[in-house]
């Protein structure tokens, strides 16, 4: 058994490891919730430093705590925020709704870090706590890590993947290609232009994240415990976000409703909604690279995706289409992790959602997988898959469905004659054409020419 310490709360007193920096709540929380296993994510915690040092100064401005105190607390809740002491922070992601547990653990550690700093106790509740309450402060550090997380990672990520799919562009306008319908053969296009789709659907998905992220800067913080600001200086909202944005770069303001703020998740749902979206569009992508991928002698064959391990533990030789594999599952997650923050986003009863740590959990979580796909897909997948132009060029030779071409000249219903015997026959449509029409066989070489038909 690990040596343990006495510690006190409202409820008594209960042991607490003797090296753990938290108290008396968090340890009622770690033995109260064996649920997952999983705690909160790193991201989370690192936001709710920063919260807590910029609660630290505001409340230092607005003569609430004693300068030096406060500059402690901050310099304890800073080092939180640079990654230290993470494993300080052991709760269950299942826990309280309202994420008061993570909050306490939170007070409970600066507290300890600011008191060994300043040589004196100071509070985790009356004085890191301070103008606080975890129904504000949860929701308030669920935005700002979503926020940092989409500037720091997924929109950088995004945009890479679209610049590594706009460089193949590039040098893949000449290639034509069948193109696909149903999964059938349809009328030819580049490859630069069938890139040219996933590229658009990336930087459409991106503009459509970029919309929530205004409201995702409005701040809970000030609103305390139901929204009426109780036991927060009615100055202290401003001067939070004011700092707050200082050390973050960015530009985060208080929320135009508090009460709106603490009883709803619908940002964090928009949110997730928005991410879903880009999921489908790498699913989509994904799923792409593996049919033009797939063979490599009896699938389409159309490019060859960078060997990156032995696909079989029973067939020599084999390589898979790994990422775009990988890539797909992340996607999968993403979805359900939409369907989870859903029902979370629902559970705001009157004021307050109780279903707070799962929302962040899964939003995170989804940045995360999302960003990490993106630049899988850029890194092994885009920038070196291999064009077999051979394969390429004798599948759109054998196209019956380029006498789409010819409806003009000879109508419909001849054309269809033509490809169903081209399809019969398995002849190139340009002899057919020559024999079941009086068109000059140049004429019909020219109309049936892919390279007119991009």
């Amino acid at each position: 058994m690990p040596d343990t310490r006495i510690e006190s709360d409202s409820l008594g007193d209960i042991a607490v490891p003797t090296d753990a920096l938290y108290g008396a709540q968090t340890q009622r929380a770690v033995q109260n919730f064996h649920i997952s296993g999983m705690t909160m994510p790193g991201n989370f915690i690192r936001a709710l430093g920063l919260v807590k040092a910029a609660a630290a100064r505001a409340n230092a401005e607005l003569g609430l705590l004693d300068q030096t105190m406060a500059n402690s607390i901050g310099e304890a809740a800073m080092s939180i925020a640079q990654g230290e002491h993470l494993g300080q922070f052991p709760i269950d992601i299942f826990q309280t709704g309202s994420g008061t547990s993570t909050n306490m653990n939170a007070n409970e550690v600066i507290a300890a870090l600011a008191s060994a700093h300043l040589g004196k106790p100071v509070h985790p509740n009356d004085h890191v706590n301070c103008s606080q309450s975890s129904n504000d402060v949860i929701p308030t550090v669920i935005h700002v890590s979503a926020e940092l997380a989409l500037d720091t990672e997924l929109m950088p990520a995004i945009n890479a993947l679209a610049n590594a799919i706009a460089a193949r562009e590039r040098t893949l306008a000449g290639s034509i290609k069948t193109g696909r319908t149903h999964l059938m053969d349809a009328m030819p296009l580049s490859m630069a232009q069938e890139l040219s789709g996933w590229r658009a659907q990336l930087q459409q998905a991106a503009q459509r994240i970029d919309t929530s992220r205004t409201q995702l800067r409005r701040l809970a913080q000030g609103a305390t415990a139901v929204g009426t600001g109780v036991n927060a200086d009615p100055k202290f909202a401003a001067r939070f976000c004011f700092y707050l944005s200082e050390s973050c770069g960015q530009n985060f303001a208080p929320a135009d409703n508090f009460f709106a703020a603490l009883a709803s998740q619908d940002v964090a749902v928009a949110l997730s909604g928005q991410l879903k979206s880009l999921a489908t569009a790498l699913m989509k992508l994904a799923n792409d690279l593996r049919w033009m991928n797939s063979g490599p002698l009896s699938g389409l064959g159309e490019i060859s995706l960078k060997a990156l391990q032995p696909g079989s533990s029973i067939m020599p030789g084999k390589v898979n289409p790994v990422i775009p594999e990988a890539v797909a599952m992340a996607a999968a997650q993403v979805m359900g992790n939409d369907c989870a923050i859903t029902i979370g986003g629902q559970a705001g009863n009157f004021q307050l959602n109780v279903m707070l740590p799962l929302i962040a959990h899964n939003l995170l979580q989804s940045i995360s997988l999302l960003a990490n796909s993106c630049k899988a897909l850029a890194d092994h997948c885009i920038t070196d898959f291999v064009v077999n132009a051979e394969n390429i060029d004798a599948n759109l030779a054998r196209n019956p469905i380029l006498v789409t071409a010819l409806n003009r000249e000879i109508g419909y219903s001849k054309a269809a004659e033509i490809a169903k015997r081209a399809y019969r026959e398995g002849r190139p449509i340009l002899d057919i054409a020559q024999e079941m029409t009086d068109l000059p066989r140049d004429k019909l070489a020219a109309l049936l020419d892919p390279a007119n038909l991009l």
